[in-house]
C-alpha cells in the first residue's frame, strides 16, 4: 500500500463532514439553547439552588446533579458560534442572556450563603478558587467535545459530560459565597475560573465552526474581521496569562509539600528525640518540628535544618519547637542516655504495633476480596471466609500455621474446578498448603 493511501485511510477516520448536521438544525440547535426563558429559566434556577447546597453540605454528587442540569453552556456556545460566523444579531443576544445568567446566579447563590446557617468553606467550595492553566486545558478540549458534539447528527451522551468536565454552575456559586460572607479572595478567584471555562468554550466554538466551515451569517470586510480577531486575541492573553503563574505556582507547591513530606520522615526521631507533630505551610515555605524527649541543643537543632537541604529545601524556614522535655538539674549523663534509649525503644514498638494492626485489618477484609474476585468466574460460589489458624498434632509439640478458606456453594462443583480454584487461591495468596472446604448454601 503506498504511504498517501496509509495517510489519506488514517485521516478518514478523524473525517467529520460525513456526520455533520445540515447547518440548519446545528443553527437552530444553538439558538434555542440562548434563550433564558420558559424551561431554560426554570432549569437554570434549579441548577444554582442545588450547586449551592451541594457546595454547602460538601456533597460532590449534588454538585454533580446542579452540573448536569445547568443550562450555562447554551449562550457561551452561542457567543463562539456567533463569532465564527460573524452573525452579531446573535452575539448580542448571546451575550445578554450570559449576562443575565451570571447575575442571576450570583444573586440567586448569595441570597442562599446569606441566609444559610453553615458558612465553613468545605473542600469544594476551596478547589474553586485557585484556577490555573489545568483549568484552561479542561474548558478548551470540553469544549471542543462540546460543540463538535452539537454539529454531529450523532449527538450522544457527550453535552452532560461535557457541563460535568467544565463545572459552569459551581464556580459561580462559590463566587456567591464570597460575597456572602464577605470573603473577596474567594469571589474573584471563582469567578476568574468562570471567566476561563467561558472564555476557552466559547473559544473551542469559534474555532470548530471555523474548521467545519459554518457558513457567514454578515458580510464583513477585512477591516472589521481583523478587529475582532484582535479582541480574541487579546481576551485570550489577559485570561490566560494569570492562569499560566497559577499553574506554576500549584507545580511548585505540590513539589514543595513533597519535599517536606520526606524531609520530616527522615527527621521524625533524632538523637533520642522523637517528633510529636509537624505542620507545613505552604504558601509561607515553613516547616514546623515539635519535639519530645530531651531538650534540643543549638547544635542539634542546626543539624536537623540543615537536612533540608538534602531534600530541595533551601528556600524552606524551619522552625524547631520543643515538646516534652525530660531533662533536669539532676540527671546525669548516663541517665539522659537511658532516657534516650528508652524513647527509641518505645518508637520501634509503637511502629511495630501500628504495622501489625495494618496487617490484621487488612485480613479482615481479604475473605470479601477473594469472594468479589472468584464471583467472576464462578457465579455460584455464594459466600467465603478466610482464616489463619494453628494446627496442633499428637506428635509434635510445635503447631503448624495454615490458611482456611470456606466457600459456600449454591450448586455443585466438579473436581475439575475445585482443582483450578485450589490452584489460583495458591498463586492468588502465593501459599502452597491452604486447606480449601466447600459448604452447600442453597437459595433463599
Amino acid at each position: 500500500m503506498k504511504p498517501q493511501s496509509v495517510i489519506s485511510k488514517f485521516f478518514h477516520y478523524f473525517n467529520l463532514e460525513s456526520e455533520l448536521d445540515s447547518y440548519d438544525r446545528i443553527h437552530e440547535s444553538i439558538v434555542k439553547d440562548v434563550v433564558f426563558r420558559g424551561t431554560n429559566l426554570w432549569i437554570l434556577m434549579f441548577a444554582i439552588i442545588i450547586a449551592s447546597v451541594g457546595l454547602n453540605m460538601n456533597s460532590t454528587a449534588v454538585i454533580i446533579g446542579a452540573m448536569l442540569i445547568s443550562p450555562l453552556m447554551g449562550p457561551i456556545n452561542g457567543m463562539g458560534y456567533s463569532i465564527a460566523t460573524y452573525n452579531m444579531k446573535l452575539f448580542k443576544i448571546s451575550l445578554k442572556n450570559y449576562g443575565f445568567a451570571v447575575l442571576a446566579g450570583l444573586f440567586a447563590s448569595t441570597l442562599y450563603f446569606s441566609i444559610s446557617p453553615i458558612s465553613t468553606a468545605h473542600s469544594e467550595l476551596l478547589s474553586r478558587t485557585t484556577p490555573t492553566i489545568y483549568d484552561v486545558i479542561i474548558a478548551l478540549f470540553g469544549g471542543l467535545a462540546g460543540i463538535v458534539a452539537i454539529s454531529s447528527k450523532q449527538k450522544g451522551n457527550v453535552i452532560p459530560g461535557v457541563a460535568i468536565a467544565t463545572a459552569l454552575m459551581p464556580p459561580l456559586c462559590t463566587a456567591g459565597y464570597g460575597l456572602a460572607t464577605g470573603q473577596f479572595n474567594f469571589f474573584f478567584g471563582a469567578l476568574y475560573l468562570f471567566t476561563i471555562n467561558t472564555v476557552f468554550i466559547g473559544i473551542s466554538s469559534v474555532a470548530i465552526s471555523q474548521i467545519l466551515k459554518f457558513p457567514i451569517i454578515a458580510d464583513m470586510d477585512v477591516r472589521q474581521k481583523k478587529s475582532i480577531n484582535r479582541w480574541i486575541s487579546t481576551v485570550i492573553i489577559v485570561v490566560l496569562l494569570p492562569s499560566i503563574y497559577f499553574g506554576y505556582r500549584l507545580v511548585q507547591n505540590e513539589k514543595f509539600n513533597l519535599n517536606a513530606s520526606r524531609y520530616i520522615s527522615n527527621v521524625s526521631s533524632f538523637e533520642g528525640n522523637y517528633l510529636l507533630r509537624n505542620n507545613i505551610d505552604v504558601r509561607k515555605k515553613i516547616i514546623t518540628l515539635t519535639y519530645g524527649g530531651v531538650s534540643l541543643t543549638e547544635k542539634q537543632k542546626e543539624a536537623i535544618t540543615q537536612k533540608a537541604s538534602n531534600f530541595d529545601l533551601d528556600d524552606a524556614k524551619i522552625l524547631i519547637e520543643q515538646g516534652l522535655a525530660l531533662n533536669s538539674s539532676n540527671e546525669t549523663d548516663s541517665e539522659v542516655i537511658k532516657l534516650r534509649s528508652e524513647l527509641t525503644r518505645l518508637n520501634m514498638i509503637i511502629r511495630d504495633k501500628d504495622a501489625q494492626i495494618d496487617s490484621i485489618s487488612r485480613k479482615r477484609q481479604l475473605g470479601k476480596t477473594l469472594l468479589l474476585e472468584i464471583q467472576a468466574f464462578f457465579p455460584k460460589i455464594s459466600s467465603c471466609s478466610y482464616a489463619e489458624t494453628f494446627q496442633y498434632k499428637t506428635d509434635s509439640s510445635q503447631p503448624d500455621k495454615t490458611t482456611v478458606v470456606f466457600f459456600g456453594i449454591t450448586s455443585g462443583i466438579t473436581p475439575a474446578e475445585k482443582k483450578q480454584i485450589s490452584n489460583w487461591l495458591n498463586a492468588r495468596l502465593n501459599q502452597d498448603d491452604i486447606k480449601v472446604f466447600w459448604e452447600y448454601v442453597p437459595k433463599n
